[in-house]
């Protein structure tokens, strides 16, 4: 196993944990409701399993981080635009801060300094994931090894935009949970099929 196929191993397991996180400790909330609340809660200031929720978001980020440090050489494509391994890069560093430094008010509220920089950050790292969607497929669409997956980036990109928008217009409904959910699902599906075909390339 290679340098390459480790960092790929690392980026597939992010996916896993933060699915993991919402799954665990959104069970271990009495009060929580999957459909009615946001993944962003279970770390919010005063959330009954913060650290813990905190804790799995610090090791998904770190082990995307790490995964795209190493992405425009596990690419293998003959070298292209470094745009989209960079986007992407930098939206998982954003994930770490918000971690840290940024969770939601108590009740999920966002009405401090750090409650509304959760926000802003959370909506700039999609974008940056996106961006690092469409820059992939423009980069590998006529690579023979990886033009199946250029399409698969591109539709992923088309459904995280439209689940971004269609998220943003219910943010505050009582369905919140359920679509949020739906909407992060196209992006950790992108993590984690980018991250195999790294690992199968390499």
């Amino acid at each position: 196993m290679n340098l390459f196929q480790i960092l790929a191993i690392c980026g597939m397991l992010s996916p896993i944990i933060y699915t993991a996180m919402w799954i665990i400790c959104g069970r271990l909330d009495p009060n929580y409701n999957h459909i009615r609340d946001d993944i962003s809660s279970l770390f919010a200031v005063g959330a009954p399993n913060r650290r813990l929720a905190q804790s799995f978001v610090i090791i998904e980020s770190v082990l995307s981080f790490v995964f795209f440090i190493g992405l425009q050489e596990g690419i293998n494509d003959g070298g292209g635009s470094i745009f989209g391994p960079i986007a992407l890069l930098i939206s998982s560093f954003i994930g770490i801060l918000i971690a840290l430094f940024f969770p939601l008010d108590e009740g999920g509220e966002f009405t401090t300094y750090k409650g509304k920089m959760h926000i802003a950050l959370v909506v700039l790292m999609g974008i940056l994931a996106i961006v690092g969607m469409v820059a992939l497929w423009i980069r590998l669409h006529a690579v023979p090894a990886w033009s199946g997956f250029a399409i698969f980036s591109l539709i992923s990109a088309i459904l995280s935009l439209i689940g971004v928008f269609i998220s943003s217009i219910f943010a505050a409904g009582k369905y919140r949970g359920i679509i949020e959910r739906i909407m992060v699902t196209p992006f950790q599906l992108f993590y984690f099929i980018l991250s195999l075909m790294v690992f199968l390339n390499n």
